[in-house]
């Protein structure tokens, strides 16, 4: 993956015949080719040391156009990496090795500076030294450099800005994000609200109608009930009423006799 990270720094000798590295330091820790593509402009196969790969980017690239100082900067990017490098009149060749979010510019700031402290150091020794003789030597001064760099927003105040300005784009779109997502749950409480509000509606109904069902069924159990009270009563109270009306009605008492004819009480 692209990054905005430092990771290595390189200096060479370039001569006719070709180039050599006198010079380099790996400040990421470990060499880092090309996030597990199988072949890499840049870089070559993952076995490759940094070195050899920047040695041979600039042997097919030269730095042109020197006409004074350190200049004739170039920029050779990969799937992940870019290799940015300059160099002076005399063959003093100097790259650094980012990644593709690390702004050129800032990595030019840096070769310029490197270029002036380790010319006046190790200028004289790198014409004629052998091959990585310098690397324990410019130890310091390269990792003072790449340590001051590791962090583009540090040393460039553009960079610095356009970071600030990602830190907020960032944080609105965050704070848009949270809004959507809050419209979101606000649209679903709506919906939630009006399901609500359908099923109380709906409740209410069957409700009212269940009381009704109720209400008639309270109805029709004491309908059946007073019947079934008065049938009880008249299956009592009828015979009893029968009764009492049979026994009233039966034979009268027989009249006193009539006297005998002729009056009197005497004896005959």
């Amino acid at each position: 993956m692209a990054d905005n990270k430092l990771r290595c720094c390189v200096v060479l000798r370039l001569e006719s015949s070709g180039s050599t590295v006198v010079a380099k330091y790996d400040h990421a820790g470990q060499y880092e080719t090309h996030g597990g593509a199988a072949t890499s402009s840049l870089y070559g196969g993952r076995d490759k040391n940094f070195g050899d790969a920047v040695q041979e980017a600039v042997s097919k690239d030269p730095p042109g156009g020197l006409s004074g100082g350190f200049g004739g900067f170039k920029v050779v990017q990969s799937d992940v990496h870019q290799l940015v490098y300059g160099a002076d009149q005399s063959g003093l060749c100097i790259g650094v090795i980012t990644g593709l979010r690390y702004p050129s510019r800032v990595a030019i700031k840096m070769l310029q500076e490197l270029y002036t402290d380790f010319n006046d150091q190790y200028g004289a020794d790198a014409k004629m030294a052998p091959a990585n003789s310098l690397s324990k030597k410019s130890k310091n001064l390269l990792s003072g450099f790449c340590k001051r760099y590791e962090d583009p927003s540090n040393v460039d105040k553009a960079q610095k800005v356009l970071g600030q300005v990602d830190q907020v784009k960032s944080q609105m779109q965050d704070n848009i994000a949270g809004m959507l997502k809050n419209a979101e749950k606000a649209e679903t409480l709506a919906e939630k609200s009006d399901q609500l509000s359908e099923q109380a509606t709906v409740f209410k109904k069957r409700s009212g109608e269940l009381k009704k069902q109720m209400r008639w069924k309270n109805l029709k159990m004491t309908l059946i009930l007073v019947a079934l009270v008065v049938g009880i009563l008249l299956v009592i109270l009828v015979p009893m009423i029968m009764k009492a009306r049979g026994g009233g009605g039966g034979a009268a008492p027989a009249p006193a006799p009539a006297p005998a004819p002729g009056g009197g009480g005497g004896a005959p």
